[in-house]
């Protein structure tokens, strides 16, 4: 068991004098016939559609990677058509992503 496994990787920006945390690579999220399709409405956020289908907020980066959204917004575009990967996906993504860590 590596002891560091829950440390998350930071460095300091000289210039600015704040931390960044380095970047991670999302897994690919591949498309099944249990995916659900919606279209966005106003007000819609990745955040908060990731609590209504996962009941977990935390998991909104699912839902960007595979619509190609969340460039430093949690909005949606209303209208867009968003595909929302089954939960039983998302368990076994999950568990394979912290198997490779």
């Amino acid at each position: 068991m590596n002891r560091y496994k829950n440390i998350i990787d930071q460095r300091l920006d000289e210039k600015h004098k704040r931390r960044k945390h380095n970047s991670s690579i999302t897994p690919k999220i591949e498309s099944t016939t249990e995916d659900i399709y919606i279209i966005a409405r106003d007000g819609d956020r990745l955040d908060l559609l990731a609590y209504e289908y996962y009941d977990d907020e935390s998991h909104w980066w699912v839902l960007a990677e595979v619509n190609k959204l969340g460039k430093g917004s949690f909005a949606v575009p209303p209208g867009m058509r968003l595909r929302i990967p089954p939960k039983q996906e998302l368990h076994s993504l999950l568990v394979k992503n912290e198997q490779r860590r």
